[in-house]
């Protein structure tokens, strides 16, 4: 007994992880400041505007942040739903996938935690602190590794070819999560990733909700 409630209180989780990921993600990217806009941010200074007393730009960082936990719950429930023909592409592409989270988490921690101390500093000192900020933008020494994060959205594009294999998900809604997943690979445009996300919550969100009516079935 204590067992099935256990198991049902991790599907139940599972199925929260699935549904609240996507959603979490929309919301970081439409709460950036220039969400209309096509123009890809190269200055210091540029950036610096955007989110700088900016409360609603970190909260949308923040909650991409603590997406994190949920994406990975998400592909790790993939991983065991795959055990037929989609079996290598759920490993393969949970492997991908999480260690893609993973950096996606230190390219928010690097790139986003660390500008709110960049808000305590007047404005003589912040002036001053811009050449740092620009090595933070541009990636510069070992900062190129979270470009590793591109892994994330591709770890789920195999799996979601594994679902569409095994019969797990439609084709309709493999092609609305890749299509998505495709269109947050982009330089940092925001209303880019914002239809990318808002596409990856109408083929992810179903899933969740099929997770919880298979978890009420069973209890």
């Amino acid at each position: 007994m204590e067992y099935r409630q256990v198991d049902a209180f991790k599907q139940a989780g599972t199925a929260f992880s699935i549904i609240a990921f996507p959603i979490m993600l929309l919301f970081g990217f439409i709460l950036h400041p220039n969400l209309l806009s096509f123009d890809i941010v190269t200055t210091a200074a540029d950036w610096a505007e955007e989110w700088r007393g900016n409360s609603l730009f970190h909260l949308g960082h923040l909650l991409v942040l603590f997406a994190v936990p949920l994406i990975i719950v998400t592909s790790v429930r993939f991983m065991s739903l795959l055990k037929g023909p989609g079996a290598w592409y759920g490993f393969v592409g949970g492997m991908f996938g999480v260690f893609g989270a993973f950096m996606l988490a230190v390219d928010k921690g690097a790139l986003t935690l660390g500008l709110t101390a960049f808000q305590t500093l007047s404005d003589e000192q912040f002036e001053n602190a811009l050449p740092a900020l620009q090595t933070l933008l541009d990636k510069a020494g070992l900062l190129w590794i979270l470009w590793l994060f591109l892994l994330l959205p591709l770890g789920f594009i195999i799996q979601v070819i594994g679902l569409l294999k095994e019969g797990i998900i439609p084709r309709w809604q493999a092609v609305v999560i890749i299509v998505g997943l495709l269109l947050l690979i982009n330089p940092d445009i925001e209303i880019v990733s914002a239809v990318g996300a808002s596409l990856m919550c109408l083929g992810f969100v179903p899933m969740g909700i099929r997770e919880l009516k298979t978890n009420r079935a069973k209890t």
